[in-house]
């Protein structure tokens, strides 16, 4: 009786040694993710029960940051000793690795089992062929000669050859279409695998001990790379309304080397980077020494001297993001780390915008429509904008978001405007009292009509010649006179801002007039 208890007290310590392994791998999921351009920050979650003692989270990358690890708990849950230990791939298989490339093992299983029902029909094939010649006899002699068959026999004969050799025929043909099918869904699976296993090449096993006096959960965060998201963007401009549609979308991916599954996933317009303080270095102004020839490398060594700090002091990483805009993905998504894109919409708002018809004759002879309003409030990261007016997709443009106070977007050519550019004056000569200057004149006309049945907001932009040389001059007229000069603190660019009603034709002149030394060469004239 005491050995089959102490047999069964055997056998409950090894079944609870069994779960407790299966629960340490289980232990750690990924419960949520933050997602920055260019990096992510994951945590890991397991629950403990009451007590003291250690717990697993196992299958992290070994590419993540140590000094970004932090280790929470829930109150009641005191964190004692972290530690973390390198594991090889080939010990840690990841559960998608593992799926992967089972179901490609079963695939090349079942396309050898097909190879054995091609040799099968390729021996009733070959017999069936042997069955209309004898072998020739060895050491050479004549022909092989036919079988002879009853006459009585032969219609059957030909029936069970024709059946079989369909049969057998057909087969091979099916089977060879089967395996090329197989091929393709292998070669599929390979390249999934390579695409995984391009990644971390190593994991991380973490071991947190602990003491709880109630139950609750451990996490433990940590920041990767080869994980992230990059911004695009839809704007629908509705022409009649005078507003756009824009829409926030983002692209996720991640190389991390672990599946996300079920994961609740954040966005983020931060970065988390390290902080540093800067100090002044002292600014000194050395006189060479020309006696010297070694003089002036003295003095560069000594000024680099006093710039470069006594004593390096390492960089402290701290991870912050200020002044955001954050996104929390609704429900749960499943990420596997193999590269692929996935497309979210994040948000989408309608904003009241100013239409113009925008002209730049000098550059090009076509009108564009433009979009104008203030920047919507949050952080906005450059990207790609899909654009639409009026139902119609438009092409797409690259947003600088940050690089304007004002949201302004392209929405394709206005072909109801036609624009004309005329050169009136293009004359070279001598200029000043004695003639030791040239003087270069030119005159341009710019018509600009409407075909439109509505009145238009008309924005005529002229880059004017700008001098860089106190030895150049340039008179520049305008008529009419422009609105705005050194549009948007562009030097030298003239605005002309007026309404253009329908069938109505506006004309700008611009006329300049350059003088330079006579024996000067100016790069940039017309």
């Amino acid at each position: 009786m005491t050995g089959r208890i102490r047999s069964a007290i055997i056998v409950l310590a090894f079944a609870a040694g069994f779960a407790g392994a299966a629960q340490a791998q289980e232990a750690g999921r990924i419960s949520r993710v933050i997602l920055y351009p260019g990096s992510a920050t994951i945590e890991r979650t397991v629950r403990v029960a009451a007590g003291s003692r250690s717990v697993e989270m196992t299958g992290l990358p070994a590419n993540f940051d140590l000094r970004t690890l932090r280790v929470e708990a829930d109150p009641g849950i005191r964190v004692g000793e972290v530690s973390v230990q390198e594991v090889s791939r080939t010990e840690a298989m990841s559960a998608r690795e593992s799926e992967l490339e089972a179901k490609s093992e079963a695939l090349k299983d079942e396309k050898a089992a097909l190879d054995v029902e091609v040799k099968a029909a390729e021996l009733v094939r070959d017999y069936l062929t042997a069955l209309s010649t004898r072998p020739a006899p060895e050491g050479g002699g004549p022909r092989s000669q036919p079988i002879v068959v009853d006459p009585k026999a032969i219609a059957g004969v030909i029936e069970a050859i024709r059946r079989g050799g369909t049969d057998a025929y057909g087969l091979i043909q099916r089977i060879e279409i089967r395996k090329r099918g197989l091929d393709k869904q292998i070669a599929r699976l390979e390249r999934d695998l390579a695409r995984l296993r391009s990644g971390a090449r190593d994991v991380r096993t973490l071991s947190i001990s602990y003491s709880a006096s109630r139950g609750g959960e451990v996490r433990a965060a940590y920041q990767v790379t080869n994980a992230g998201w990059k911004p695009t963007y839809r704007a629908a401009l509705d022409s009649s309304a005078s507003r756009i549609d824009l829409e926030r979308q983002a692209a996720v991916m991640q190389r991390t080397g672990e599946d996300w599954r079920g994961v609740t996933l954040r966005l983020s317009t931060g970065q988390p980077r390290a902080a540093q303080i800067v100090d002044p270095a002292p600014w000194q102004l050395v006189l060479r020494d020309v006696t010297s020839p070694a003089a002036p490398a003295a003095a560069a060594r000594a000024m680099m001297r006093e710039r470069v700090p006594d004593e390096a002091k390492p960089i402290v990483a701290q991870f912050e993001t200020p002044y955001t805009t954050e996104f929390e993905v609704p429900g749960t998504v499943d990420l596997p780390a193999d590269g692929r894109q996935v497309s979210v919409s994040l948000a989408r708002q309608s904003i009241p915008v100013k239409q113009r018809v925008r002209v730049v004759p000098r550059r090009n002879a076509s009108a564009t429509v433009t979009a104008e309003a203030d920047l919507p409030e949050g952080v906005w990261i450059p990207g790609d904008v899909q654009l639409h007016r009026d139902g119609s997709y438009i092409g797409s443009t690259f947003w600088q978001a940050q690089a304007k106070e004002r949201l302004v977007l392209p929405f394709g050519r206005d072909d109801r405007v036609q624009v004309t550019a005329h050169r009136t004056t293009n004359r070279s000569g001598s200029a000043g009292l004695l003639g030791g200057r040239w003087e270069r004149q030119i005159a341009d006309l710019y018509t600009v009509t409407s075909r439109h049945k509505l009145p238009v907001e008309l924005l005529v932009l002229e880059a004017s010649p700008v001098a860089v040389s106190d030895q150049i001059s340039v008179e520049a007229q305008f008529a009419p006179q422009p609105k705005l000069r050194n549009w948007e603190e562009r030097r030298g660019v003239v605005a002309w801002e007026q309404s253009l009603a329908p069938g109505e034709a506006l004309k700008f002149i611009a006329d300049y007039t350059i003088t330079y030394p006579k024996d000067a060469s100016v790069i940039g004239l017309p």
